[in-house]
């Protein structure tokens, strides 16, 4: 079964959490919530600077993160933020 196909079934939070901490390292795991926290302050507005101080994320990450988001195609953290949040 592909991933897509398992995270879309898991309905439940505390089980997605669960699989998602059984399937990354700990350092994974905080990248992914790092990503997600850089595309919040992004669509708020805060700079670069701003956010590598607030988050500790390097400029580096977030401008692949801000390059993501606005100029690839996938539109997933787009999808994130104008569907669920």
């Amino acid at each position: 079964m592909k991933l897509e196909k398992i995270l879309t079934a898991i309905t439940n939070e505390k089980i997605m959490l669960n699989f998602l901490k059984d399937i990354t390292t700990p350092q994974e795991f905080k990248a992914l919530q790092e990503r997600l926290d850089i595309v919040l302050l992004l669509n708020d507005g805060m700079s670069y600077a701003e956010i590598s101080k607030k988050t500790g994320a390097s400029t580096t990450t977030i401008t692949r993160v801000a390059r993501f988001l606005k100029q690839e195609n996938y539109g997933g953290y787009r999808w994130i933020l104008d569907n669920l949040l």
